[in-house]
């Protein structure tokens, strides 16, 4: 039996990681001590405990449990699951894994039997499935997000399972299995039991020649991943070319994810760039679909022309700090009724193209100011645009 089986956590209070949801008052903690947790699916990074923590709700529910994937998921198996507990007294828990996978069709076999409780749905995934599920289906369940399991966490962990092996390593080969597993528990006792299978001496050498490249951050606790992260970002957007190579470097030499790396630098283009310069956003989501395809160590090619790009362009956050300002405005109580341009009585709309592109009308009930443009690179084009449109230019 594989180490990650082995010493996978059966019970609530085993689970590892996670305080945010199961620690005492916890919601997630509260709804399941008092078994009124309602039908549920788990997101997060790879071994983070998703699947582990369904199990032991099960367990601590005492709901028979089955496990299915809806990438290989039958109807009718759903269906005979179902059939089985009909007239039970107990419920089963169905957990299904891959759930932003579920078809419409399989969604809608699903329903009913949420509806009426006579079984305890949960999923998971590595991504968010809130877009992928039915309204339906969200509006019968919970959505619970598990983090990356946290470095304190993980040395615990570790050392529970080395207490229970009977074996002790040097802090250097313990620092090194959790540092460079990001997180991911399954993927620190996988390290671990494969450099035990390569001699009685678990050494750095054997750790490094299976796991050269961290899953996520390989730097040490004074470097983080998220101060080099953040330092890259700072960088850019003070337009710092080389700055922003030198952390790009450190943060490939540590073994961040090509993927984060891209993604991180997609939001900067949005956020800090903006319609300074629209091209920005369209590079980085071309890098980001690259990056995912090859791979270190050809990823540092197009992370390098991206960075160097985004330092060199105008920045601008305007349409960053206007969505904020109409989501405040939104929050706090601004929802007034849409004004009469917008009528169903088709005669009360003025259609623009009828009047050579642009006609006065209201278009909110009550006048709103969320946007303002910081008039650098391309949105002093967008003015421009504006005033012409509007017959000021």
């Amino acid at each position: 039996m594989s180490l990650a089986l082995k010493y996978r956590p059966t019970h609530i209070d085993e689970i590892v990681g996670q305080s945010h949801l199961l620690a005492k008052g916890a919601v997630l903690r509260i709804l399941i001590e008092k078994d009124a947790l309602i039908h549920t699916f788990f997101y997060g990074a790879t071994g983070v405990g998703k699947t582990t923590l369904a199990r032991a709700i099960a367990n601590h529910l005492k709901y028979p449990f089955y496990e299915l994937n809806a990438t290989t998921l039958k109807v009718e198996e759903l269906r005979n699951i179902f059939k089985t507990y009909a007239n039970a007294l107990e419920k089963p828990l169905v957990f299904i894994d891959e759930i932003h996978r579920l078809s419409k069709n399989q969604q809608e076999v699903l329903l009913p039997f949420m509806e009426n409780q006579s079984a305890l749905i949960m999923g998971a995934s590595t991504e968010n499935p809130y877009f992928s599920l039915t309204s339906a289906m969200r509006s019968r369940s919970h959505l619970f997000e598990l983090k990356p399991i946290d470095k304190y966490a993980m040395e615990g962990y570790l050392e529970r399972v080395l207490a229970g092996e009977k074996i002790s390593f040097s802090h250097d080969v313990k620092n090194f299995l959790v540092s460079s597993s990001g997180g991911d528990a399954r993927a620190m006792l996988n390290l671990l039991e494969s450099a035990m299978a390569l001699g009685e001496r678990v050494t750095m050498e054997q750790l490094k020649s299976i796991r050269p490249y961290a899953r996520q951050q390989g730097s040490s606790e004074a470097d983080s991943h998220y101060d080099l992260t953040s330092a890259l970002i700072k960088s850019i957007r003070g337009s710092d070319v080389d700055a922003g190579l030198y952390y790009l470097a450190r943060l490939i030499n540590g073994g961040e994810p090509p993927e984060f790396l891209a993604r991180r630098l997609a939001i900067l283009a949005s956020e800090d760039i903006g319609n300074a310069n629209p091209n920005a956003l369209n590079l980085s989501a071309s890098t980001l679909t690259i990056v995912k395809q090859i791979g270190y160590p050809e990823a540092r090619i197009p992370l390098s022309q991206l960075v160097v790009y985004l330092a060199s362009c105008p920045k601008s956050n305007s349409s960053y700090l206007a969505i904020n300002s109409a989501l405040k405005a939104v929050q706090e109580g601004a929802i007034f009724p849409i004004p009469s341009a917008f009528s169903k009585e088709k005669h009360r709309y003025l259609n623009p193209h009828n009047f050579g592109g642009w006609v006065a009308q209201n278009y909110l009930s009550q006048p709103m100011k969320f946007y303002t443009s910081s008039k650098q690179g391309f949105e002093k084009n967008l003015d421009e645009w504006l005033g012409k449109i509007k017959g000021r230019g």
